[in-house]
């Protein structure tokens, strides 16, 4: 396919028939990747919007975001100064000698994720993942964890994870009978379930309750062409979204993993099926767990064979990890600002990204920089980097500006998705599933799962999927449950855990995630058994201020199952390890009359 029109030209000599000379990007070469940096104000808005506009012209569908809402733009005409255009263009235009050719508008789509100057964008929470999610919630490394193992418990349930509700919904699930999901999921700590919580609680705040659910956006959908060939550019108004950056990032980035998932494997074709823009690309990385940079950079080297290319845009290229900067082929550099010891590393280290040119000192020259003017190197047809040159960037002939409100209105209007994403659907999910009395049945689908993993079918417990164990009998028998529950209830009481659900009358009532953490009433009403309240915080580990609810003793033990308890109890703490477990089962197996091993 022929090169596309050109990028950046250096500007002619003094002559009568001086012409400028074209720098080109092969269009086979876009989907190398490539970076467009630079300092705040120094042209890489109207680079991009450069490249946008000759991806489209030659058939290649881009998706960009328009950060500070001036890219909208392009899907206009471009106008001279006479008629209310920009001066500055109109004599770069001329400068690169396009004056004359037609300026029409590009063929272009407006999203938002809120909905509000775009049709809106949406995923749902199966489809961002553990991973992405915890990232937009702001979650620890150990708390993405438990979001991961929420994740598993609602898949072993065939629980549908579609918006936040449905996620909070499993939450509480998880929470209420954490102790019976704990030998198979592990333990899930009161606090961690929390700080989940009040994340999805501030995101749900910054608008994502409106970005998660259906119906999500079909990969599909981005792949048009109009009538005359050209791709469609995607603009995502994202002014408001990076007010909430974690979230900007986590949708950038899982809009990248479902082009790699979804799409074919395409093989090195003569132009890239679309082209990514990463805005702000800094966002994306700032805070980022060590996994997903791995991830990211794993996607961005593997992407290109399914035809998609990816450009990052930032200030400064050192804002990449090298892992992600080394694999960025096509290079255009604007001026850097380098006044402190660090910012003139970080320009010097810019400067030696480019192939050498012997005519050109490439730190001196990114110092020196105009506005518009930047150091540039594409890959040539051969996949070789061309010498690095300085040039001036070539002007967009559509509009460079902003939409009026008319314009953008009556564009969506016209657009192919218009009808499509743009009504909000609520089908039956997890919260459906468990608010609306159907949560016995969640339980009950994951207990062969569960019984599965633990090496073998202990059984379901009542409605809640809990663990089974035998009963004992008789006046032998605990009223509360087996020795195993016992046992597992002295347990989480001594380590200052919420007690398991089979050692309680009530069921354990939601942590509540806004209070302080303690006891939800007193140690009179706990120490009465029914009813008691329980603990809402387990960081606080071996510490207690006060005991938890009792479980009630059938008739005949007496002062004497207080004893055994108590002599167990000491046991475990003194012990706190198997021998303890094993004192346990003798003084409790004299009161059951059983002294059966617990099952693994």
């Amino acid at each position: 396919m022929p090169e596309l029109d050109p990028v950046a030209f250096i500007p002619a000599l003094e002559g009568a028939n001086a012409q400028p000379r074209f720098i080109t990007l092969d269009t086979a070469m876009a989907n190398r990747h490539g970076i467009i940096a630079g300092a705040t104000g120094t042209g890489k808005t109207v680079t991009l919007h450069a490249l946008a506009e000759r991806l489209s012209n030659k058939g290649v569908t881009v998706f960009l975001a328009d950060a500070k809402g001036d890219l909208s733009g392009l899907a206009a005409p471009g106008r001279p100064a006479a008629e209310g255009g920009n001066a500055k263009i109109d004599a770069a235009i001329e400068a690169a000698g396009l004056s004359g050719r037609p300026r029409p508008g590009l063929p272009a789509a407006f999203w938002d994720v809120f909905g509000e100057q775009g049709h809106p964008l949406r995923a749902t929470v199966s489809e961002m993942g553990p991973l992405l999610l915890g990232r937009a919630l702001g979650l620890t490394e150990v708390q993405s964890e438990v979001l991961s193992i929420i994740f598993r418990i609602a898949d072993d349930r065939g629980l549908l994870l579609l918006d936040l509700k449905d996620l909070r919904a499993v939450l509480e699930f998880c929470s209420r009978n954490a102790a019976s999901l704990e030998p198979d999921y592990g333990h899930m700590a009161p606090a961690t379930l929390g700080a989940i919580q009040r994340g999805i609680v501030v995101l749900e705040g910054q608008g994502g309750d409106r970005f998660f659910g259906e119906p999500a956006l079909a990969i599909g959908d981005l792949l048009r062409v109009d009538g005359q060939g050209r791709g469609l550019v995607h603009v995502l108004a994202a002014t408001k979204l990076l007010e909430s950056p974690s979230l900007y990032a986590a949708f950038m980035l899982w809009l990248l993993s479902e082009l790699f998932e979804e799409l074919p494997e395409a093989g090195d074709l003569p132009a890239p099926k679309l082209v990514f823009f990463f805005d702000e690309a800094h966002l994306l990385f700032d805070g980022a767990p060590a996994e997903l940079v791995r991830q990211v950079a794993r996607t961005v080297r593997l992407i290109r064979s399914k035809g998609v290319g990816v450009w990052f845009v930032t200030q400064n290229p050192m804002d990449l990890p090298e892992d992600v900067l080394a694999q960025l082929g096509n290079r255009v550099q604007h001026a850097l600002r380098a006044y402190s010891e660090k910012e003139q590393r970080s320009l010097r280290a810019a400067a030696s990204s480019f192939r050498p040119n012997p005519g050109l000192d490439a730190g001196k020259a990114l110092g020196e920089l105009a506005v518009g003017e930047a150091l540039v190197s594409f890959l040539d047809a051969k996949g070789v980097p061309a010498p690095v040159e300085r040039a001036r960037i070539a002007p967009p002939l559509s509009r460079v500006g902003l939409l009026s409100a008319e314009e953008r209105a009556a564009i969506m209007k016209a657009s192919p998705y218009a009808g499509t994403y743009d009504r909000l659907l609520d089908r039956a999910s997890a919260w459906e599933a468990l608010r609306g009395g159907n949560a016995a049945g969640a339980g009950a689908q994951g207990a062969a799962a569960a019984a599965a993993r633990a090496g073998g079918a202990n059984g379901a417990n009542g409605a809640s999927g809990e663990r089974g164990a035998p009963c004992a009998s008789g006046a032998q028998g605990m009223a509360a449950g087996s020795l195993e529950a016992q046992i597992a209830a002295i347990e989480a009481e001594l380590r200052g855990e919420a007690l398991p659900a089979a050692a309680q009358d009530a069921e354990p009532a939601m942590p509540d995630f806004g209070q302080p953490p303690g006891w939800t009433e007193d140690r009179d009403a706990a120490d009465g058994g029914v009813g008691a309240g329980r603990r809402g915080d387990a960081s606080r580990g071996g510490s207690q201020g006060g005991r938890g609810p009792r479980s009630p003793r059938a008739g005949g033990q007496g002062e004497a199952a207080d004893l055994l308890e108590s002599m167990a109890r000491s046991a475990l703490r003194s012990a706190g390890s198997e021998m303890g477990r094993q004192l346990v089962r003798g003084l409790l197996g004299g009161l059951s009359g059983t002294s059966r091993r617990r099952r693994r």
